[in-house]
């Protein structure tokens, strides 16, 4: 009979041993768990603490006793295994009693998982300092916020920090957010993370990013937290969630092989460097599918899958641990946003993505691109901003979602971020690069097509569309992460005259799309040599111009994502209509920006008026419009970007950003960028390149 003991329950642990169970009905089997629970929903413990599930019980999933009697399991919980005898294989384990045991092994499986990091600042170890990676640290949490607590600061805005901060403040608390990294959730790429800077400042979130905590003071048996830019936080609890490490203490004594973070080092069946032992979970490094970084991925997924293959390998099924691409999903509020693979600071170390030169808009030679930094990789990236419904149904939220792919097709990595939609768009890309599929061979997924649940062109069809005209060469993009020049190239804006009103790129160039055919020559001339760079609301009108443009024989770049992502990355360039009002003279109406007279232009602008018009009053364009949303969608201009209050100054525009330029146009306006749109997604236009 085998004997096999598990070190460490929950996710991987519990995986393990139940999978063991079912694959060898006669082995012995012990489960050896420091803590009091040995089967735990920690994904749920934020949720326990806010309120939202009202009791402990139901976090437990499993106790000793049901263990015993539907998988006949030996668990011993409140024992802690001190030291592994690789050569008896034996472990020695000590109950909180104080009685000690030592357990022979044919197989063990460590799962210890991992701890919360410390940092070591002057009065981390406050009473009222509290990690929540345990049932009795969101206990002590929901205690303190029934007692009355009013005020709360959290460390970190990772998953775990996002969501205590979502669940105190859903319980009524003063939340504030602080990042030491430049931007909250630092493991999506900056222009993600803006849209949920905003949303927790719309619920009341203080955020406090680019700044880190420096010392815990006691006032009155109470944490103030004191920052590195000399704020000071007067709090009631504080939750630290700065990161975890390995608990590889264990594996450490027993000499297994660490890497140099300490964490256990296991092949692709999860055994470690003794054959007889295997670990599982937080505790182990595995290697990132697309960045090849060798690294803990704590997620619950991966554990128990691991879990399960460790089960597989001891009794001989040997099936392999593929390699995670670290897909994942967090509720902030009312948006949900989603990730898989790597992001963009994991990619590209350095610029000369896009197929472009030094500057803004320079064209390089077809299919040559800057080399990633960390992956190795040169990087392509589609964005697209639709609905995640068809927009004529009621209803429709506006996704944004972001494709890094390689110049050989390879899915790198995908974000996404809105108010529905998003991990169905997240979990297909996921799935299509474990798959192997490159990003052009998106467009040909069959999914599933209804007006309330998505479009004839679906967003992520979309974005393989897009992937596909780069690879292709048929379009060349701009990508906006960096940065745009409206001086040292020409910008132009092709959206429509109510839109660049609302708001604009300083120093760019209005030309309607319907336009562009006949401005060839003055475009030419206000180029004067300079590179030039085409950008509407979302890509598609600027994708027509681009290719109008290339038809002329004029290189040219199409801003991936249009104005909506660059009023999120570059906000400090963006003139809004308050500013416009602002800086016109007392008694004298807004300047309208100069529009000369193009031939024939006269009827064609009474028309597009009276087409604008029309779509502000919501009606609908058939879905084979060549301008309407993919499946048709009602006009919607009103989308609104998320500023970042700490880049912009008391007029709403960056400390950093140069003297206003006079601002240049032929006709148009652009979307006003307040706030996170909620409404159906723009009909601006199709945001794919056909």
């Amino acid at each position: 009979m085998r004997t096999v003991v598990v070190v460490g329950g929950v996710a991987g642990g519990m995986s393990a041993a139940a999978r063991l169970r079912r694959l060898d009905p006669q082995a012995r089997i012990v489960v050896v768990e420091q803590g009091s629970e040995v089967s735990f929903a920690n994904c749920g413990l934020p949720y326990f603490v806010g309120g939202e599930i009202e009791q402990r019980r139901s976090l437990l999933l499993h106790t000793p006793r049901s263990l015993a009697r539907t998988l006949e399991l030996d668990v011993r919980v409140d024992t802690e295994a001190l030291a592994i005898d690789r050569a008896a294989k034996s472990l020695r384990v000590r109950s909180r009693g104080g009685g000690e045991d030592v357990l022979g092994y044919d197989a063990l499986v460590l799962a210890p998982g991992a701890s919360a990091v410390r940092p070591p600042i002057p009065g981390i170890d406050h009473p009222r300092v509290r990690t929540l990676r345990t049932v009795p640290d969101a206990h002590a949490l929901r205690g303190w916020v029934q007692d009355g607590a009013r005020r709360a600061v959290v460390l970190g805005a990772g998953f775990i920090g996002l969501e205590a901060a979502e669940a105190l403040r859903h319980a009524g608390l003063e939340v504030a957010l602080v990042e030491a990294a430049q931007h909250v959730l630092p493991v999506v790429d900056p222009e993600i993370a803006a849209y949920v800077r905003a949303e927790l400042s719309k619920h009341g979130v203080a955020v406090h990013d680019g700044v880190a905590a420096e010392r815990i003071d006691d006032d009155q048996g109470r944490p103030v937290v004191a920052l590195s830019d000399a704020t000071v936080l007067a709090a009631d609890l504080v939750v630290l969630s700065v990161g975890v490490r390995p608990r590889s203490e264990l594996a450490r004594q027993a000499g297994l092989e660490l890497t140099g973070s300490g964490a256990i080092v296991v092949d692709h069946e999860q055994r470690t460097s003794d054959p007889h032992i295997w670990a599982v979970g937080d505790a182990t490094a595995s290697v990132h599918a697309v960045t090849g970084t060798v690294a803990p991925v704590a997620l619950a997924t991966p554990a128990n899958r691991g879990g399960r293959v460790a089960a597989n390998s001891i009794v001989g099924h040997g099936r392999r641990a593929p390699r995670p691409l670290g897909t994942a999903v967090v509720r902030v509020f009312g948006l949900t946003i989603a990730m898989t693979g790597a992001p963009r600071r994991a990619l590209a170390g350095r610029p000369g993505q896009e197929g472009e030169g030094s500057q803004a808009g320079e064209a390089a030679p077809s299919g040559q691109a800057g080399q990633a930094g960390q992956a190795g990789r040169a990087v392509h990236t589609a964005r697209v901003h639709a609905g995640h419904h068809a927009g004529y149904y009621p209803g429709a939220e506006t996704m944004h979602l972001v494709l890094h792919f390689g110049t050989d097709g390879q899915i790198l990595g995908a974000q996404g971020v809105g108010r529905a939609g998003i991990d169905k768009r997240i979990d297909i890309i996921a799935t299509a690069a474990r798959g192997g599929l490159r990003a052009d061979d998106l467009v040909d997924l069959d999914l599933c097509y209804a007006p309330p649940f998505g479009s004839a062109k679906d967003p992520v069809m979309m974005l393989g569309m897009i992937a596909d005209n780069v690879l292709s060469g048929r379009l060349r993009q701009h990508d906006p992460a960096r940065g745009i020049d409206p001086v040292g190239s020409l910008v132009i804006d092709v959206r429509n005259r109510d839109e660049w009103d609302e708001a604009h790129i300083d120093g760019a160039v209005l030309i309607p799309q319907p336009d562009v055919a006949r401005s060839v020559e003055l475009i030419r001339d206000l180029a004067a040599g300079r590179p030039i760079v085409v950008h509407c609301a979302s890509g598609f009108r600027s994708y027509l111009a681009h290719r109008t443009l290339v038809g002329a024989g004029i290189p040219n770049t199409n801003v991936s994502g249009g104005f909506r992502t660059l009023s999120v990355l570059a906000p400090g360039l963006v003139v809004t209509r308050q500013e416009q009002d602002e800086q016109a003279p007392r008694g004298r109406s807004r300047r309208p920006g100069w529009s000369p007279q193009l031939p024939g232009q006269g009827d064609d602008e009474r028309n597009h008026g009276q087409q604008d018009e029309r779509r502000q009053k919501g009606q609908t364009q058939r879905q084979d419009d060549p301008h309407a949303e993919p499946g048709g969608s009602q006009l919607n201009p009103g989308y609104a970007a998320p500023a970042h209050p700490a880049r912009r100054g008391a007029a709403g525009r960056s400390a950093r950003c140069p003297p206003r330029r006079r601002s240049s146009s032929l006709a148009g306006r652009s979307p006003n960028r307040a706030r996170l749109t909620t409404r159906p997604a723009t009909r601006e236009c199709p945001t794919e390149p056909r």
